[in-house]
């Protein structure tokens, strides 16, 4: 809104039914602009995500969670990534109808019981418990990836999309680079294959219960001031479940997010072949080692995407053609090293166990990190790609609900075949390569379409006369701050 009253108003009735308000702007202060400012905001997502899946991840890029075997912590990973399928969407939708910041709070809450989980099946064989936190982890992931993907994308402009994606996944993998370091201080005189000490466990669930306090801290989208002055308008206002839920069928069937499809399902499978990799050839101290690579890769990931996809020297669908085209030749080069790698260890008899000090280990222990580098880099990519397209947060945050959907899906069904005892890990292996090549023409056909500027969300998905005008006014750039 207007940050000044217009004279020939001032004496004017008020008009009710009016949608533009004339008032003076309350002053603001220096810290309360920083408080509700984009950066701030994503800032403390970032930390949110830090404690909850960076932590998360700190446990399972050790192999199987620290554990000795893959198979129940790949049935658990399961569990909780097919959760993910229907609860992302479900929670993006409700984000648009109670809040972000409320459904993110929900999503701090289901983790620390995963971590625990392993910690009693460590200590004391019990079982049931992870599966028990595999149900609690999708459930709370479900909303935290939800919420907290939209108020990175949704909250700072377009401009800054691909600097602040990647503050906020740079400072998840803060998560991995803690939690492994302490992992490999607590286990780094551990040359022989087997599973991490119990009290790497501990700490871990200690930085967890962090996640809730800082949730506090979010501000609604409708009191985040922009530094350009435009404001973000309240997506709960008005909003019927039910409409909702054709929005988001409505907008899954757009033609990006149909052919952005297979990368979604596909591009990750090669996490859980890790996974079982790092275990099957792997001593404990090196599998720990792994966790704490496997975290500076990803940051320096979103430190370099986040960095280039803002550039201004290319237009952003030249950067689009840049960065995927790249990612082809770099992962069809890597899946190439690694199936000889597999080829290799496999048939050695007796079998192997690669620790730091044995002679080969870094060609053997390369690949896992650059796979990891490349995997948080198709991230930055894919939620980068999806805030070219649209412009408003209601769309981005059901934008977001479906891509964690299908990104679930496809880790649900990966860390199924890889609890399977009777799939070798070159089978794995060979799936995710195949699943790969089949994401390569789809996801080319959505980067050919990046537009230089996003649309307006009337123009993406059909809704009613009332809404349009209703977007029209909402969308225009106000210059009041309300706090």
């Amino acid at each position: 809104m207007s940050g000044e009253l217009d004279p020939n108003q001032a004496d004017a009735p008020s008009d009710v039914s009016s949608n533009e308000v004339y008032a003076t702007p309350k002053p603001v202060s220096r810290f309360t602009r920083w408080y509700r400012s984009p950066l701030f905001n994503v800032i403390i997502v970032g930390l949110i995500s830090f404690t909850q899946p960076g932590i998360w991840n700190a446990l399972n890029n050790t192999g199987a969670g620290g554990q000795q075997e893959p198979y129940l912590v790949n049935g658990a990973n399961s569990l909780t990534f097919g959760i993910m399928v229907f609860g992302c969407p479900l929670f993006a939708i409700l984000s648009n109808k109670f809040g972000l910041k409320r459904i993110l709070m929900l999503g701090t809450l289901g983790y620390a019981p995963y971590s625990a989980s392993l910690y009693v099946n460590n200590r004391y064989g019990t079982e049931w418990f992870v599966l028990f936190g595999g149900v609690t982890c999708g459930i709370a992931a479900s909303a935290l990836w939800a919420s907290e993907g939209a108020i990175a994308l949704g909250y700072p402009t377009v401009k800054d999309r691909g600097k602040f994606t990647g503050i906020w996944l740079g400072l998840r993998e803060l998560g991995q680079l803690i939690g492994s370091s302490i992992q490999l201080s607590l286990n780094v005189k551990k040359n022989q294959r087997g599973k991490v000490g119990y009290e790497t466990y501990l700490v871990l669930i200690g930085l967890q219960c962090a996640g809730l306090p800082l949730s506090f801290l979010i501000s609604p989208p409708q009191k985040v001031i922009r530094p350009d002055g435009t404001k973000l308008e309240d997506p709960t206002k008005n909003k019927a479940v039910l409409k909702e839920f054709r929005r988001a069928w409505a907008l899954l069937k757009t033609r990006r997010i149909f052919l952005l499809l297979p990368i979604l399902i596909g591009f990750n499978w090669n996490g859980t072949y890790l996974n079982i990799y790092l275990t099957k050839y792997f001593s404990v101290r090196s599998r720990a080692l792994g966790a704490l690579t496997s975290g500076i890769a990803a940051t320096a990931a979103n430190i370099f995407w986040g960095w280039f996809l803002d550039l201004k020297v290319f237009s952003r669908p030249k950067v689009a053609k840049i960065a995927w085209f790249s990612f082809v030749t770099i992962m069809l080069s890597l899946f190439g090293w690694q199936i000889a790698n597999q080829k290799k260890y496999e048939e050695i008899v007796p079998k192997v166990t690669l620790d730091w000090d044995t002679p080969g280990f870094g060609r053997a222990f390369a690949s896992t990190v650059l796979f990891r580098f490349m995997n948080e880099s198709h991230y930055m990519f894919v939620y980068w790609i999806i805030g070219t397209f649209n412009n408003d947060i209601e769309t981005l945050t059901l934008s977001v609900g479906i891509v964690r959907s299908f990104e679930s899906f496809g880790s649900a069904v990966s860390f199924g075949l890889g609890a399977a005892h009777g799939v070798s890990p070159m089978a794995n292996l060979l799936t995710a390569f195949v699943m790969f090549v089949i994401c390569i023409p789809t996801t080319s056909l959505v980067v050919f379409q990046v537009p230089e500027h996003p649309t307006e969300k009337e123009l993406l998905i059909e809704e009613s006369t009332e809404d349009v005008v209703a977007s029209k006014t909402t969308a225009a750039p106000e210059r009041g701050v309300e706090v």
